[in-house]
């Protein structure tokens, strides 16, 4: 694999370049960036997909909401629609997408839209809701025709975005110079204990400019939640299914599944996985295959669980009959800060959405 990335490098500089040169355009003007008057949040990375965005933009969205009418408003990869679309409680992950059907039926007082071309889904979004007050950008950071006014890129804590390369020989979707974008740079992912003189080697190598904030977040793993249980809330935490030594087959399709194999891997008895590509699409097949693995586990106390994000997709309607005898949960996940950075993060951005209100604050909660 590593001879092949190095065989790749004359692609990964010619495509770095290309991409290199549009930015280029836009910073000279050439191609135009549309701002809006409404402050726009832009969550993104350098990288290809892993860095946690999802639970970034749910974490904005709880501070938020409360204050200011907010909309979030994501590409919607992986569905089987086109154009401009609004999600409503009959939306399933083929009309609009795993990652906002998820942010719908976790927050259904949220507008949440998808569009592909970000200035229409903005402009639509206004134009169905003249209040509105702040719009979420999910993975716009190289959408360089809006201009947010604030821009968040995230990095993985095991794979800075610092010693990475452009595709195909790394996984950096533009030459790392991009960074300089950036209002805020979050590394994600870090260890639930962060110690100063890791915070400072982070920060050495990240290198932030002046007008850049760097902060650090941790994943906190709630209960196990029965997939087919609708909205009811599973009578067990994930410390009974821990402490009775369950085997688990971890059955993914995110880009990267090694900080829960990680968090799992001491507190079961047996761990498989059945791993598929990030957005993955199952296939009846698939689910057949799925279920003679965990039928071959060869123990009494034994269940499937799966992300959030893949749950949204299972829940489709045409999964139903294969895993309706299946013991499949889904575990969800939040982020959080470490040490003042909640409080400094929290207060960066509820400023940003309060100092850019053009007729000021008209939503009540």
């Amino acid at each position: 694999m590593k001879f092949l990335r190095i065989i790749a490098f004359p692609l990964s500089v010619i495509y770095g370049l290309i991409v290199a040169i549009r930015n280029k355009m836009y910073d000279l003007g050439i191609l135009r960036s549309r701002e809006f008057e409404i402050p726009v949040i832009s969550v993104g990375n350098l990288c290809v997909g892993g860095t946690g965005k999802t639970p970034h933009i749910e974490y904005l969205i709880r501070l938020l909401k409360g204050e200011f009418y907010i909309a979030t408003l994501s590409r919607g990869y992986g569905r089987k629609t086109s154009g401009f679309l609004l999600a409503d409680t009959q939306s399933t992950a083929s009309d609009i997408g795993d990652e906002p059907l998820q942010f719908k039926r976790k927050y259904s007082n949220v507008r949440v839209a998808v569009d592909a071309n970000r200035i229409n889904g903005i402009a639509e979004l206004q134009k169905n809701y003249p209040s509105l007050q702040s719009i979420l950008l999910d993975d716009a950071f190289q959408h360089r025709a809006v201009r947010p006014g604030l821009s968040i890129v995230l990095t993985d804590y095991s794979k800075l975005y610092v010693n990475d390369f452009v595709m195909p020989t790394g996984s950096l979707r533009e030459f790392k110079s991009g960074i300089i974008r950036a209002d805020i740079i979050i590394v994600t992912k870090c260890p639930l204990i962060l110690l100063p003189i890791e915070r400072k080697r982070l920060l050495n190598e990240i290198r932030p400019m002046p007008h850049q904030h760097v902060y650090f977040s941790f994943i906190k793993y709630g209960d196990f939640i029965p997939l087919n249980g609708g909205e009811q809330k599973n009578p067990f935490t994930k410390e009974f299914y821990f402490e009775r030594n369950y085997s688990i087959l971890l059955l993914t399709g995110i880009a990267n599944t090694s900080p829960l194999e990680y968090y799992l891997k001491d507190k079961v008895k047996n761990l498989q996985r059945a791993k598929y590509p990030d957005h993955h699409r199952f296939t009846q097949n698939d689910l057949g295959n799925i279920k003679k693995i965990f039928n071959n586990i060869a123990a009494p106390n034994k269940i499937i669980l799966t992300t959030e994000k893949d749950a949204m997709r299972l829940k489709g309607p045409e999964y139903a009959e294969a895993i309706k005898d299946l013991p499949v949960f889904y575990i969800p996940i939040e982020i959080d800060f470490h040490d003042k950075d909640k409080e400094q993060f929290n207060e960066q951005i509820t400023h940003y959405v309060r100092a850019n209100q053009k007729y000021g604050s008209v939503y009540s909660k």
